[in-house]
């Protein structure tokens, strides 16, 4: 939108809202045209500006924390730049705030007499601030026209949120999908033009940080150049970055790469290194071993030059030399997920023999139990791991996003369309692993297209256009019990059959023998080259704990000790635990303040871990001792203490 000297007249904009409200139609010389289009689209969806608005789904506190688990990553990406953005704005009577890309707020934080003023608008955690709800805001807005966007007082289609400015910006993952918007919204006096240029600049800052832990060339077997027009500007915000697979093909950017090369976003899957630079792969490897650090000048095919530096995802790639040598086996990811567990081990034993295969693949388990993590395994141990694995949680993107998500669509196919149509997740799963998580959430309108394109092998994007030959591996995961669902009339029994080649299930954690190493391979992750171990007690209350929420929640409260260690300590304990946390593993005995239980306590949680053992296994004595993973005779003895 235009700066405040261009920004529409009161007087354009009341007459621009009567016109659209008499006759449907909207005078673009009054208002200009983001804001015609999202006007547009409010009156479509059959919003009011003025009277009481139609009531806008609030997520409850189990479903905020759901959101805000499914998307902690860019939570965790998010938080650290808006408490910057909230001191940069401090005083201004306004909030800062991070929504998902469902228009659904995770996050604000500001003036507290603001937040307060906020809150009569529903400008809070939990609100869903999508256009066919709120109309036209920045939120939504932005989110819509997958731009920055400023809409200021009266611009917003409901006059109720006229007192408002507000300036936001999309946040992108490195493969161009849409995760979520930052925003900053304010008291309308307080208008600042300079507001939407910080909310850019945070917004890229979170896409840099995701990208570098995306592709960190610790963990990632890839390479990653940086690239700027001059030298001083690599490792700089404004520099481009681009991450190129083994293959040479390009695995993510951000905008700035994407501008130097003069991609736009549905090109990035399907390009290599060569279709970009004029230098190979292999030479810019051969720069990187002689001297890692030193940028060099590449040149894009159009003749521009840039400076580039090279990074190297891992030692027996940097050190790679131009004659061809035998490698070193590749890593093999299954292998580390088999940590001691009998059940866990079956699963992966018929993983390892499915995954050089095309069976179709429905893997079950327990929200968090692992699913795609397994998923992830199998493609990197298959003959399709130097392509894409594209992983959809359809149960994560709302039912009117989900048909243009998955399926793509061509340009102007429906209103709020980017300008330059999307490719879609299935065509970005060619010649790779499409990993559809949560296939029981899937609306049935969906189920159809679907069935389509695994029966014909072709997907037709919205809007027309030609059929489109798609090959992929497809793996499914659900934690719902999917014949229970085609009964009650939810699922297709004929997709059904397409998708269910075979079933792997993945055990739940509470029901896993193999705590302990999960325990120490997850330490070794989370602090390398640091040995930490787990309390005694502490250990014990963890073994007995039912862990509803699986490896996630491990994963999770694991990530907060490490961050409660001071440097010297070698143990966590029960002091390096959130307090909610910790008050779920004591017994009722033990007050808030102890730091561990007393040995009496503890003898209370191995009883009672016992007990839910045994129950759980229908009193069989060797599978309860499996569950705990201790002996048949230390279960006996436990009994009796």
């Amino acid at each position: 939108m235009h700066e405040i000297a261009q920004r529409p007249a009161r007087s354009g904009l009341r007459r621009a809202r009567r016109q659209l409200l008499d006759g449907g139609e909207l005078p673009r010389e009054l208002v200009g045209p983001e804001l015609a289009r999202s006007w547009l689209r409010s009156w479509q969806a059959g919003l009011q500006p003025a009277g009481r608005m139609p009531g806008a789904p609030h997520a409850s506190g189990a479903q905020l924390a759901r959101a805000l688990e499914q998307q902690r990553e860019l939570v965790a990406h998010a938080w650290p730049v808006m408490e910057f953005l909230a001191e940069q704005t401090e005083g201004t009577d306004s909030m800062v705030i991070l929504a998902g890309a469902d228009g659904v707020v995770l996050q604000a934080l500001g003036d507290l007499q603001f937040v307060s003023r906020a809150e009569r608008v529903a400008l809070r955690p939990g609100a869903t601030w999508s256009e066919q709800y709120r109309g036209t805001n920045a939120i939504g807005t932005a989110l819509a026209e997958r731009q920055a966007i400023v809409v200021h007082s009266e611009e917003h289609y409901l006059e109720r949120n006229a007192f408002l400015t507000c300036a936001a910006a999309p946040i992108l993952a490195p493969g161009g999908q849409l995760l979520g918007v930052l925003d900053v919204s304010g008291d309308h006096r307080g208008y600042h033009p300079h507001t939407i240029g910080l909310v850019r600049s945070a917004a890229r800052m979170i896409e840099h940080r995701l990208f570098e832990t995306r592709h960190d060339v610790r963990h990632w077997h890839g390479v990653v150049l940086r690239l700027h027009a001059q030298a001083e500007g690599i490792g700089t915000l404004t520099e481009g970055l681009l991450a190129v697979r083994e293959d040479g093909g390009l695995a993510g950017a951000n905008r700035a790469a994407l501008r130097m090369l003069g991609l736009e976003w549905p090109q990035l899957a399907r390009c290599r290194i060569e279709d970009v630079l004029a230098e190979p792969l292999q030479l810019l490897m051969d720069w990187f071993r002689r001297s890692p650090s030193v940028p060099r000048i590449v040149h894009g095919h159009g003749g521009a030059a840039l400076w580039a530096r090279v990074e190297a995802a891992r030692p027996a790639l940097a050190a790679r030399p131009s004659a061809p040598v035998e490698e070193a086996a590749p890593v093999d990811a299954l292998a580390a997920l088999d940590t001691g567990d009998l059940a866990m081990h079956a699963t992966l034993q018929r993983a390892r023999k499915l995954a050089p295969s095309a069976i179709p693949l429905l893997v079950q388990g327990e929200s968090g139990a692992g699913k795609e993590v397994l998923a992830r395994a199998m493609h990197g141990c298959g003959p399709r791991r130097g392509q894409a694995f594209v992983a959809v949680n359809c149960a994560a993107l709302p039912e009117a996003l989900i048909e243009a998500e998955l399926f793509g669509y061509e340009r102007g196919a429906f209103t709020g369309a980017a300008r330059e149509g999307a490719t879609g997740r299935i065509r970005e799963a060619h010649g790779g692993t499409l990993f559809l998580d949560e296939i029981g959430d899937m609306p049935l309108a969906m189920q159809t297209r679907l069935l389509r394109v695994l029966q014909d092998r072709q997907v037709t994007p919205l809007g027309g256009g030609k059929p489109v030959a798609v090959d992929f591996w497809l793996i499914c995961a659900t934690h719902r019990d999917l014949r229970a669902q085609i009964e009650a009339g939810r699922f297709r029994e004929d997709l059904f059959y397409r998708l269910n080649g075979f079933t792997l299930k993945v055990p739940a954690l509470r029901a896993r023998s193999d705590l302990e190493a999960l325990l120490a391979q997850q330490l070794r992750a989370l602090v390398p080259g640091r040995e930490l171990e787990v309390e005694a007690t502490l250990l014990a209350a963890l073994r007995a704990y039912a862990w509803p929420g699986n490896l996630r929640q491990l994963a999770s409260v694991l990530r907060t000790a490490c961050a409660l260690l001071d440097a010297h300590e070698g143990v966590i304990g029960w002091q390096h635990l959130c307090e909610d946390f910790a008050e779920q593993l004591r017994p009722p005995s033990v007050t808030a303040g102890a730091t561990a239980p007393e040995p009496e306590d503890l003898r209370s949680i191995s009883r009672g871990a016992i007990r839910r053992a045994l129950a759980e296994s229908g009193g069989n004595v060797s599978e309860a001792a499996r569950r705990l993973g201790i002996s048949r005779n230390t279960l006996y003895r436990r009994q009796g203490d």
